[in-house]
């Protein structure tokens, strides 16, 4: 599996021939290569994990390509192949495996409605658990992709995330609202975390890719 990380929470998965991608929000570029899309997965509904207009240049290249999701964004998408995916779920996305968990977004202040979240494995190699510190019961988690920065993250809570975890590798995710310096500081403490079961840390930029 090749696991390319783009701009804030979008990533790219490549196996069996085939792409996946997850969360094409509003703070990434514009994804290309995307001939043998297999499948979207979207965690949750906010904009900077998916857009309609992200959608729509994705559909250009892949028009068929089916959208595993949350009810909330898939009464958002209108005319197309979505599937309302929720924890507990297993199924086959062409030829990748996903499992979901989770439930619900993370708190970002008792003002705002939390909305449903879901965090997903894919081929029982990566797990990402969207915008929550959704543990993936029963899992031992090869490569975990870790949110570093946002409205509703610590970073002690996320430090404690990765340490629950113990994944062999891990890297960062969800951190285009950080500052240069912030990014940096937040990655050497989940570096720290993901050392102490005996995992390495990956300090991936956007366009870096993670072969597992």
């Amino acid at each position: 599996m090749r696991i390319t990380k783009h701009e804030h929470a979008a990533l790219r998965i490549e196996a069996h021939g085939a792409t996946l991608i997850i969360d094409p929000g509003s703070f990434t570029t514009v994804l290309g290569e995307l001939h043998a899309l297999a499948a979207i997965v979207i965690t949750h509904e906010h904009a900077d994990h998916w857009t309609p207009e992200q959608l729509e240049r994705i559909f250009v290249a892949a028009p068929d390509v089916p959208i595993f999701t949350t009810a909330a964004v898939a009464a958002a998408i209108q005319d197309h192949d979505v599937t309302v995916v929720s924890p507990g779920d297993e199924l086959a996305a062409g030829p990748f495996s996903l499992r979901f968990f989770g439930g619900a977004h993370e708190q970002i202040h008792s003002s705002i409605p939390v909305v449903d979240n879901v965090g997903v494995l894919v081929d029982d190699l990566l797990y990402y658990p969207g915008d929550s510190y959704a543990l993936p019961e029963g899992v031992v988690v090869d490569t975990l992709a870790i949110p570093t920065g946002g409205p509703w993250l610590h970073l002690g809570a996320a430090m404690d995330f990765v340490l629950a975890v113990q994944p062999r590798r891990a890297f960062g995710t969800h951190d285009m609202t950080l500052s240069v310096a912030g990014r940096t500081m937040h990655f050497s403490r989940l570096k720290w975390a993901t050392e102490q079961h005996g995992g390495e840390f990956h300090p991936l930029d956007p366009g870096d890719s993670l072969e597992v």
